[in-house]
């Protein structure tokens, strides 16, 4: 049996990394995007960092998981704009439930690369806010979320081929949708089962 003197210059043995790091540079190297859980600014901040670094690294398509009951409406804007920004074509795939916020960042691809799994549900309504303070401060409050409301049924119209006025009148209140029905909605193209169905 021999044995052999530590050399100071030795190096430890590089240990396993963890299982999150690991699954982040899967993530990565597949091109899949996970936006999973509230939507706020810091998952905005992450999201459009992956999104930039994607693009930079190659055109290739993207594709981004969504798993959301929705969250900011400011948050879910700049993930939707960052979605139209980067050059690498993205699909948003549902998964779960897409509601709210989720569901605008969802209509951020064009309708071809807008899919989703058999379960998903999918949900929009009316943007609401705590308004609060003296009176004119609430007044100011109230006058923006309803213009918030509008551009946002806006872009239900518009991404769905809906008319403005059957949306407004859907969002009034929440409005689930089957992913069945998202299709004859117009929200989703199809409905996938398998990742060999994104071509």
């Amino acid at each position: 049996m021999t044995h052999r003197l530590a050399n100071p210059d030795d190096q430890p043995a590089a240990k396993p990394e963890r299982n999150g790091s690991l699954a982040e540079q899967l993530a990565f190297k597949s091109r899949f995007v996970m936006v999973f859980g509230e939507i706020d600014d810091k998952m905005a901040r992450t999201t459009c960092e992956r999104l930039i670094a994607l693009a930079q690294e190659s055109d290739a398509p993207v594709h981004m998981l969504i798993s959301s009951p929705g969250g900011h409406v400011e948050s879910g804007d700049a993930i939707h704009d960052m979605i139209r920004f980067v050059r690498a074509p993205v699909t948003t795939i549902g998964s779960g439930w897409v509601a709210s916020a989720g569901t605008h960042i969802f209509l951020a691809a064009p309708k071809e690369r807008r899919l989703c799994l058999p379960n998903t549900r999918f949900m929009i309504h009316q943007p609401s806010g705590g308004a609060g303070g003296r009176a004119s401060d609430i007044a100011i409050q109230a006058k923006e979320i309803i213009k918030m409301r509008e551009r946002i049924a806006k872009v239900i119209a518009k991404e769905t081929g809906q008319k403005l006025e059957r949306v407004l009148a859907d969002i009034d209140r929440d409005h689930w949708m089957s992913a069945t029905e998202a299709i004859d909605y117009g929200l989703v193209s199809r409905v996938i089962e398998r990742q060999t169905e994104l071509g």
